[in-house]
């Protein structure tokens, strides 16, 4: 089955495309020029998206899994009708600009060692 005739590659885009969308709207309230009205349902759609506290548990079938679909895009709906034109689309912007930029291994490399040296410092603290 390809992937647009709704096989497994579907859901992924889907899902990646929702992905994009919290995180342009988490971008988009931090901008001063958000109106404070649409700052609040943004901050609780970016929460309750972020969260991994749901309304409706996860592990409920079918139920679990509705809120995520339903509230989460209605939300994100709600917080781009209260923002002024084209903010929303500047933030998509620089997000996908963001997203082409050449990544460095460095963070990788400072995260590790950090995880490093915490587990090498509880070693030696058992030990001890």
């Amino acid at each position: 089955m390809s992937e647009r005739a709704g096989g497994r590659g579907h859901g992924r885009s889907l899902a990646r495309r929702l992905r994009i969308e919290i995180i342009a709207a988490w971008r988009t309230v931090r901008d001063p020029r958000c109106p404070w009205h649409a700052r609040i349902v943004g901050l609780i759609v970016t929460a309750y998206a972020l969260s991994p506290i749901d309304l409706i548990p996860d592990f409920i079938p079918v139920l679990g899994l509705l809120d995520d679909v339903l509230l989460v895009p209605a939300g994100l709906w709600l917080f781009a009708r209260l923002l002024p034109p084209g903010l929303m689309e500047e933030h998509r912007a620089a997000l996908a600009a963001d997203a082409e930029k050449p990544r460095s291994a460095w963070g990788i490399v400072m995260v590790f060692a950090l995880w490093a040296g915490a587990a090498w410092l509880g070693w030696l603290w058992l030990a001890g």
